[in-house]
């Protein structure tokens, strides 16, 4: 009896250095991953910081036979296109294969269209198998409210969600399903599917970016590309943003990176028109302002690509 109160008592002075833990994990190399590859997003990062705390501490606890439920890890990222949400979801990924709570830690992405089937018998194998494919990491469902078409009487979509919230109940210490899309849209989704609401732990929003951190993110896209734009052009992208923000179908560094693409177009087609003299790679890399302001968005308030109306 003495000899196991003296072990106990002896188990209680174990200690374990969570900065060494914290260090060994590689968890802040995907933080810093993180950091580099999206601009702000202060309050997504802060929450994915707290669920690898809460995971790296509950290894810990389990190291000492602090045994507790599996965490549920299961996680809905709202927010407009453009975001940051499907990157987020790999990184979160490689946090959860990093802390051994997944075994390989990669993301099988999938839409509607790779769940539901179109006739009786489709829908339930199409669904297994995107699962199977996704065991072992995360599961990331963009649009995931299309998955629920009440209208439709003859649509498939409850099957697949039927066989979704099983698999997230008993397969969730080797699998991860991440739900997204708009918020509005996703809270209809979760009303009239409380069973999967219950099945989600983490709710995070991932707002809109505002002018300056376009404006990042566009250096960032083309620095990844050695591009990079004159003073003259930078000042005219500043004008760009605020413009392609209040038009249609804006979805954030999505757009960003569209309109990067046309100005490299018109780049090209610039230096082309001037082939009859030596290029210099400053002539190459650099983007200039003619280059922004060619866009329809300055010059008609429309988007590139839009049929021209015609005269009335």
């Amino acid at each position: 009896m003495l000899d196991a109160i003296a072990k106990g008592a002896a188990a209680q002075d174990e200690s374990v250095d969570l900065q060494a833990e914290f260090e060994a994990s590689n968890i802040d190399e995907v933080m810093d991953k993180l950091d580099r590859e999206l601009v702000g997003l202060k309050p997504v990062k802060t929450r994915i910081r707290e669920i690898a705390a809460l995971l790296l501490v509950d290894r810990l606890r389990r190291r000492f036979g602090l045994t507790s439920g599996a965490p549920t890890l299961h996680m809905n990222f709202t927010g407009n296109p453009g975001t940051g949400k499907t990157t987020v979801a790999l990184r979160m990924a490689e946090i959860l294969h990093r802390l051994g709570y997944v075994r390989e830690g990669h993301m099988v992405a999938v839409t509607r269209d790779d769940l539901v089937g179109q006739y009786v018998g489709h829908t339930a194998p199409k669904t297994r198998e995107v699962i199977k494919r996704a065991m072992g990491g995360v599961l990331f469902i963009d649009e995931a409210y299309y998955l629920y078409k009440p209208e439709n009487e003859r649509d498939y979509g409850q099957e697949s969600i039927e066989i979704l919230l099983q698999c997230m109940e008993n397969n969730r210490d080797d699998l991860v399903v991440i739900l997204a899309g708009y918020k509005d849209k996703m809270d209809r989704f979760f009303d009239s599917n409380p069973g999967m609401r219950s099945r989600i732990a983490h709710h995070l929003d991932f707002p809109d970016y505002g002018v300056g951190e376009l404006k990042s993110i566009a250096e960032i896209m083309l620095a990844e590309q050695n591009y990079r734009l004159s003073e003259a052009a930078a000042k005219a992208l500043e004008e760009y943003l605020p413009i392609r923000m209040r038009l249609p179908h804006f979805s954030n560094a999505r757009s960003v990176r569209n309109g990067l693409d046309r100005a490299r177009l018109r780049q090209a087609n610039r230096l082309f028109a001037s082939r009859d003299r030596a290029l210099t790679k400053t002539d190459l890399i650099t983007i200039e302002e003619s280059d922004i302001r060619g866009s329809r968005v300055f010059a008609e308030g429309k988007l590139e690509g839009e049929p021209e109306t015609k005269a009335r």
